[in-house]
Order: C-alpha cells, then sequence, then structure tokens
C-alpha cells in the first residue's frame, strides 16, 4: 500500500539517474531557448489580443504551438521521463502522476472561478480569454487549446528545462514561461502560468521527462475550456 508520505516524497525528490546535458548540449539549447522564446512570445501576444472571432486567431495559435514544438525540437533530445513508487518507475507511473495532478489543479482553478466571478475586475479578464473558446468551432479551439498545451510542456519543460537544469530549473522555466504567457497583456493568464508553470516544472523534476507534465496541461486546459466558461456566465 502506497502511503501518502511515499508519493509526496517521490514527488518532490529529484528522479533517480536524472539525465543532465554536457556544457556543450547546454550552451546550444540556451541559443535555440532564446531565440524561440521571443519568437513565441510575438506570436502569443499577437494571437491572444486579437478580437474573438478574428480570422487571425487560428493561424496565430497554430503557428504558436509550431514555434514551441520546432525550437523544443531543435534544441535537443526531449525526454519523456518515467516515475514509480514502490515499483519500477515506467511512463505508465508519469502518465497516471500527471493525470492526478492535472485533475487537481484543475479542481482548484474551478474553486477559484467561484471566487473570481464575484470580483468585476478580475472577472472582466477571465472573460476575455474565454471568449476566444465561443468563437468558430468548439472543436477546432479544443484540439488547439490542447495541442498548444503539448507544445507548450515540450518546449518549456522539455527545452527550457534542460537548458536551466544546473541552475534553478523549476524557477527559470515557470519564470520564462510567465514572462512569454503575460505576452497577452491579461494578468490572469499570467497567474494561470505561475500555478500551472511551477507544477509542471515540478513533475519534470521528479519524472526526469515531459509526460507527466504534458498529462497535467492537457487535463487542466480541458477542465477550464468546459467548466469556466458556464461559470462565469451563470455569474
Amino acid at each position: 500500500m502506497i502511503t501518502t508520505t511515499q508519493l509526496l516524497s517521490e514527488v518532490t525528490a529529484e528522479a533517480p539517474d536524472t539525465t543532465v546535458d554536457a556544457p556543450a548540449a547546454t550552451r546550444r539549447r540556451r541559443a535555440v531557448v532564446a531565440i524561440f522564446l521571443v519568437v513565441g512570445a510575438v506570436i502569443l501576444g499577437f494571437s491572444l489580443t486579437s478580437e474573438p472571432g478574428d480570422a487571425s486567431f487560428y493561424p496565430l495559435t497554430v503557428a504558436l504551438g509550431a514555434t514551441w514544438v520546432i525550437g523544443g525540437l531543435l534544441s535537443g533530445p526531449i525526454r519523456l521521463g518515467r516515475f514509480g513508487v514502490e515499483s519500477t518507475p515506467s511512463r505508465l507511473g508519469a502518465t497516471v502522476l500527471g493525470l492526478a495532478v492535472g485533475l487537481g489543479v484543475g479542481v482548484a482553478f474551478v474553486v477559484g472561478a467561484l471566487i473570481t466571478r464575484e470580483i468585476p475586475v478580475l472577472s472582466d479578464l477571465v472573460t476575455d480569454v474565454l471568449a476566444l473558446r465561443d468563437q468558430g468551432s468548439l472543436l477546432a479551439v479544443t484540439l488547439i487549446t490542447l495541442g498548444n498545451g503539448v507544445a507548450e510542456e515540450i518546449f518549456f519543460r522539455g527545452a527550457v528545462y534542460s537548458a536551466a537544469q544546473r541552475h534553478w530549473p523549476i524557477l527559470v522555466s515557470t519564470v520564462l514561461y510567465t514572462a512569454a504567457t503575460l505576452a497577452s497583456g491579461n494578468p490572469m493568464l499570467g497567474f494561470a502560468a505561475i500555478i500551472l508553470g511551477a507544477a509542471c516544472a515540478v513533475l519534470r523534476r521528479c519524472t526526469d521527462g515531459v509526460l507527466a507534465p504534458i498529462c497535467t496541461h492537457v487535463v487542466w486546459g480541458a477542465i477550464v475550456l468546459f467548466a469556466l466558461p458556464p461559470i462565469f456566465t451563470a455569474g
């Protein structure tokens, strides 16, 4: 029987046999990361400040996802990682952990939304983001949103984390993820990036890969996409 203490111990510890890039590979990652951070932030700023229903929304968000994926892959190997408690670490373990954390973070955001909707200034900021969901095809918006979540993990918890692995990678990857997200001009997205980014960075550390963070991001994204709009409509 796995105890809560054992699980917390494994999640807060660095994964056994964590892979660290050689100095030359780290320098290469840092150069690639710097270039694609700038490109991605510019595209993100345009995509999330466009008017709901604007014809440029879909191409810009697809371009953003492509930017993160290409940048991540060009930086060097992206590891999937493994996780296990009282068993051999496996990709299945990393998947289950990521799904569970995603559910927990998603529920926390739903509770937060119930509070936020009562504060007009904050409610308006969240509504501005959620308005993009109701424009055009819901299927397309869903695929783009979740796909970009995968792309962000490949870049920020894959490339950026590895580039900073010798120097506070959890902090660095979370700060850069938040800074890039704030290019949208919406502080609520920045706040969400801090919470989600930190959770995914911890998962990256304890699994030595991006599989768990990807699962967390996708589950969280689905909850936000479908659970939050009714809350603000009702509010």
